[in-house]
């Protein structure tokens, strides 16, 4: 059985293997950020602006196994919120813990900055269905915050250069976005499937906008394979 609980003092010998999580998976996937600072995951969970995961175990003297977790930051005087960091661990994938954790976070954040702009960028179309079922919306860069110290963080993405070519307006993340304050409450399973089926005929046009950049970032020609494939595989 696991448990999802909001983070705290207690949960801080937990941040360095989180980090290495974080890392393997960004390693496997070849995309997102590789890396994060254990006492950086340590101050959020000071904060309380994260969620943690825990399989339960029969002895208190022991820790119990960290299987998932997903912080908060803040950008432009709380105007804008992501949840970042989100991670799974691989035995849990595919059970629906991605999307409790996604919830439990994105609750937090509605209720610490009720009246902030929660975003995310994500290259996971799980993450996007995710996302989409919460109440985000795709969204262009240029609808995101310009914080340079937000983007600053995507330094550690093997994808940067991309970013950096292209002047912050594309890369191989989408942009969602959801508005806390006029945020409703979850949609009806009829209504989510046709708001996702909305937001993949936004990746198609996508697509066509990176077809145009392939001779440029060969790179593209992988992401739109993948995409692709995704899409038919989740039809």
């Amino acid at each position: 059985m696991v448990s999802i609980v909001i983070a705290d003092e207690k949960h801080q010998q937990y941040a360095a293997p989180l980090c290495q999580m974080i890392e393997e998976a960004a390693k496997s996937r070849g995309t997102g950020i590789a890396k994060r600072d254990p006492l950086y995951i340590q101050q959020k969970m000071l904060e309380g602006k994260a969620v943690i995961a825990l399989e339960d175990n029969d002895n208190p003297e022991t820790d119990k196994k960290i299987v998932g977790f997903c912080y908060i930051e803040t950008w432009q005087n709380q105007e804008y919120v992501v949840n970042s960091g989100l991670i799974v661990h691989p035995d849990y994938r595919k059970t629906g813990l991605a999307k409790s954790i996604k919830k439990a976070v994105f609750e937090l954040s509605k209720k610490k900055f009720p009246n902030s702009k929660l975003f995310g960028i994500t290259t996971s179309l799980a993450v996007m269905k995710i996302n989409s079922d919460l109440g985000y919306k795709p969204v262009t860069f240029s609808e995101l915050t310009q914080d340079d110290a937000f983007w600053k963080g995507c330094q550690g993405c093997v994808n940067y250069d991309v970013l950096q070519r292209n002047d912050r307006k594309i890369c191989l993340c989408t942009g969602m976005m959801c508005d806390l304050k006029i945020h409703t409450p979850s949609l009806q399973s009829e209504d989510k499937q046709k708001k996702w089926g909305n937001f993949v005929r936004f990746l198609k046009l996508r697509s066509i906008r990176l077809q145009r950049k392939i001779n440029i970032f060969p790179r593209f020609k992988d992401v739109i394979y993948k995409e692709n494939k995704q899409e038919n595989q989740s039809k």
